[in-house]
C-alpha cells in the first residue's frame, strides 16, 4: 500500500509557495488561452493534442536525464495515473475546453471556482469528514453563487446553458481527481505520475475528438497565429508547469490548502478576460463571482488536518522541467 512509502515530513515552504505561485497565475490564464484557441481549433482535438506533447515531453525529460528504465511503473501505479487522467485531464481540462467555444473564458473561470465545494461534498459523502456549520453554509452560498450564474438574465452575452453545464461537470470531474489523487497508488515520482496522467488523458481526448467528426475541421493553414501560440502555451506553461506543480501539491501539501488556486484564479482570468477579449461583465456577474469567490475563500480556510504524506524519492517538478529547460 502507499501508506507504507510515505514519510510525514513537509517540504520547505519556499518550494510550497513557488507551486502555489504557479498555478495562481498560470491556470488563471489558461483560461484566457483556451478561449482564443477553439476560435479556430476543435476542442477535443485542440486539448488532446496539449495533453500527448505535455505528457511525452516530461516522460522524455525523464527518460534523458535518468535512464531507460526511468519511466517504467507498475501495472497498479499505471492503471492508477490513467484513472486520474482520464478524470483531471480528460474530464477536467477536456470538457472546460470543449465549453469554452460558447462560454466566456471569465464566466468559465468562476464555474470552474467551485471545485473546493465539490471537494468537501466528495469527502462528505465518502465518510471522511464531518462538515461543520460554517463550512456548510460557504457550500450553499457558493451554489447560489452559481444559480445566479445560471439565471437567463445573468448569463453573459452568447452563453449557452448546456455550456455552462458542461463546465459544472468539468469542476465536478476535477474535483473527482483531486480527492482521489492522494489516495490512489500512484508513482512515486510525481513528475513521473504526472507525465502518464496527461499522457492518458490526451490520448482518449483524441479518441473522442475523433469519433466526434472533429478531424474534417482541421485545417491548419488556415488557422491563424495566435490559435497555435495559445495550443503552445497551454502545452508548455499551462500542462508542463501548471499541471505538474499541482500534481506536486496533491502529495506533499492539505488539499485543502492547494485548493487556494480555485479563488484566485477566478480573478486572473476575469482579468485577462475583460482586459484582452473585451469580455463583458454585467453586475449580476460581478455580485455571482464576489459569492462563489468568498464562499471558496470561506470553505478552504486553514483548519486542522491530518499531515500529508510524502514520497520518499520525489523530486519538485517545477524544479526538475526548469533544469530540463535550462
Amino acid at each position: 500500500m502507499t501508506g507504507a512509502r510515505h514519510t510525514a515530513v513537509s517540504p520547505p515552504p519556499w518550494k510550497v509557495w513557488s507551486a502555489l505561485g504557479a498555478i495562481y497565475v498560470i491556470w488563471g490564464s489558461t483560461y484566457l488561452a483556451i478561449r482564443v484557441m477553439v476560435r479556430d481549433v476543435p476542442p477535443l482535438l485542440g486539448a488532446g493534442v496539449r495533453f500527448v506533447i505535455a505528457g511525452v515531453l516530461l516522460l522524455a525529460i525523464i527518460r534523458l536525464r535518468r535512464g531507460r528504465g526511468a519511466i517504467a511503473v507498475s501495472r497498479r501505479e499505471l492503471l492508477c495515473a490513467i484513472l486520474v487522467g482520464l478524470l483531471l485531464a480528460a474530464g477536467g481540462n477536456g470538457l472546460v475546453t470543449v465549453a469554452e467555444v460558447h462560454v466566456p473564458s471569465a464566466l468559465a473561470a468562476l464555474l470552474v471556482a467551485t471545485v473546493p465545494l465539490w471537494v468537501i461534498v466528495l469527502r462528505r459523502v465518502a465518510g471522511r469528514e464531518r462538515i461543520g456549520a460554517a463550512t456548510l453554509a460557504s457550500i450553499v452560498v457558493g451554489f447560489c453563487g452559481v444559480a445566479l450564474l445560471l439565471l437567463p438574465g445573468s448569463r453573459p452575452a452568447g452563453a449557452t446553458l448546456g455550456g455552462m453545464a458542461i463546465v459544472l461537470a468539468a469542476a465536478l470531474s476535477w474535483a473527482t481527481g483531486s480527492f482521489a489523487s492522494p489516495r490512489l497508488e500512484l508513482p512515486r515520482d510525481p513528475l513521473l505520475s504526472t507525465g502518464w496522467q496527461l499522457a492518458a488523458g490526451g490520448v482518449a481526448l483524441l479518441a473522442m475528438g475523433l469519433v466526434a467528426g472533429e478531424a474534417g475541421h482541421v485545417h491548419p493553414g488556415t488557422a491563424p497565429a495566435a490559435a497555435w501560440l495559445s495550443l503552445a502555451y497551454l502545452v508548455v506553461v499551462g500542462s508542463l508547469i501548471g499541471y505538474s506543480a499541482y500534481s506536486w501539491l496533491l502529495q506533499h501539501v492539505a488539499l485543502s490548502r492547494v485548493a487556494t488556486y480555485a479563488y484566485v484564479n477566478p480573478v486572473v482570468a476575469v482579468f485577462l478576460g475583460w482586459w484582452l477579449l473585451a469580455e463583458q461583465l454585467s453586475p449580476a456577474t460581478l455580485l455571482a463571482a464576489a459569492v462563489i469567490v468568498g464562499s471558496v475563500a470561506v470553505t478552504v480556510r486553514p483548519r486542522t488536518e491530518p499531515a500529508v504524506r510524502k514520497p520518499a524519492s520525489a523530486e519538485p517538478p517545477a524544479v526538475a522541467v526548469t533544469r530540463a529547460r535550462g
